[in-house]
């Protein structure tokens, strides 16, 4: 399956839910005070990657806005720290410093024309929090040098068959910062000091559930894309790296990888996986923002607000799923999950602003067969 249709990562999520009725943010999904999942702060435009900042606060990019902002866990303030970026979907905050992965523009709607390349779009950019950007790594240019995955880029007729370059998420480690690329189906390091790129972890094509083994793919290549979206380090600093899988039902998967590298293990059998966070326990948390999403039309008493879900993964295997609308990004901090939910609204005709970040109590969780 081409990751064309699959490396926007949302797109085919929201191609979904286009057409399912409007409802208001906070509204079902147990969006209610005291409910398993509570409301920290809304009036966000696309709502993607969360990462810790300072004191009680987090920071989210909000790819519908080109916006990087922080949020207070506790009063629920919104503060825009970098504007003007071209669909910022990862960010993390290190030393001072904001890393921020910035996307490649949507698709075309059916009939029109692409959009050119926005400015700074498909890089990783490292600014202050106080708006200056310091430096601009273009990660398209390393795709188109190094191709990491060995796919084909272009046709006879010179065009891309597919998307090259899609930053999705970002974790800054030591003296690099890794870049989860869904376009390019590799998680790049980048020198922090030259900006220098080089591969990481470049994850397998899928073949071995129902729906990849002899998949179409681009010329040359059989099987579902894995397609990198999200990147958290575990409590003994291993890198863990959550792929989409082209959507396959089952294909997703979570690689869990040494320092280095090197695949120590591997956690099967998700499914679409958009987002990931690991807490001190080891135990993965694993976004899917368009579960439940109907394939057709729905009906018209269909609530949006029940499409999206988190999957929990213990150290022990043990699983348990809750159900928060639309989520993305993941955080794990203080003995609590953090997500960024109504993330696709922009897909809805909702309000851009009616993103959301949402705290996922235990309570939410019910076990896989339970």
């Amino acid at each position: 399956m081409r990751r064309s249709r699959k490396t926007a990562v949302l797109v085919a999520a929201g191609a979904a839910l286009v057409v399912l009725p409007a409802t208001p943010a906070g509204a079902g999904g147990g969006h209610g005070h005291g409910a398993p999942v509570s409301t920290v702060a809304g009036g966000l435009d696309g709502p993607r990657q969360l990462s810790d900042y300072r004191g009680d606060r987090v920071v989210v990019a909000e790819s519908g806005s080109g916006e990087v902002s922080s949020v207070s866990l506790r009063s629920g303030r919104v503060e825009t720290l970098l504007s003007g970026l071209a669909t910022p979907q990862g960010v993390d905050y290190d030393r001072g410093r904001l890393y921020v992965a910035t996307g490649e523009a949507g698709p075309p709607a059916e009939g029109e024309e692409p959009a050119p390349p926005l400015p700074g779009a498909s890089s990783l950019v490292v600014a202050e929090p106080g708006g200056e950007v310091l430096q601009t790594i273009d990660l398209l240019a390393y795709e188109l040098a190094a191709n990491p995955d060995g796919q084909l880029q272009f046709g006879p007729d010179g065009a891309p068959v597919d998307a090259l370059s899609n930053p999705y998420a970002v974790l800054a480690q030591g003296r690099r910062v890794l870049v989860a690329d869904a376009g390019a189906n590799a998680v790049l390091s980048v020198d922090r000091h030259s900006g220098e790129v080089s591969t990481f972890f470049v994850p397998p094509l899928v073949t071995d559930v129902p729906g990849c083994a002899g998949a179409e793919n681009n010329p040359g290549t059989v099987g579902c894309d894995p397609v990198p979206t999200g990147i958290a380090e575990g409590p003994w600093g291993e890198v863990y790296v959550s792929t989409l899988g082209a959507d396959v039902p089952g294909a997703g998967r979570v690689y869990v990888l040494s320092p280095r590298g090197r695949v120590l293990d591997v956690i099967e059998g998700l499914t679409a996986p958009t987002g990931l966070a690991v807490d001190r326990r080891g135990t993965v948390y694993v976004s899917n923002v368009g579960e439940g999403a109907p394939e057709g039309e729905p009906g018209p008493d269909f609530d949006p607000a029940t499409v999206g879900e988190v999957t929990k993964v213990t150290r022990h295997g043990e699983r348990s799923t809750a159900q928060v609308t639309m989520p993305t990004g993941l955080l794990a901090r203080d003995g609590g999950l953090y997500a960024s939910a109504w993330s696709v609204t922009e897909f809805l005709g909702l309000p851009a602003d009616a993103g959301e970040v949402v705290r996922v109590g235990r309570g939410a969780f019910t076990p896989v067969g339970g």
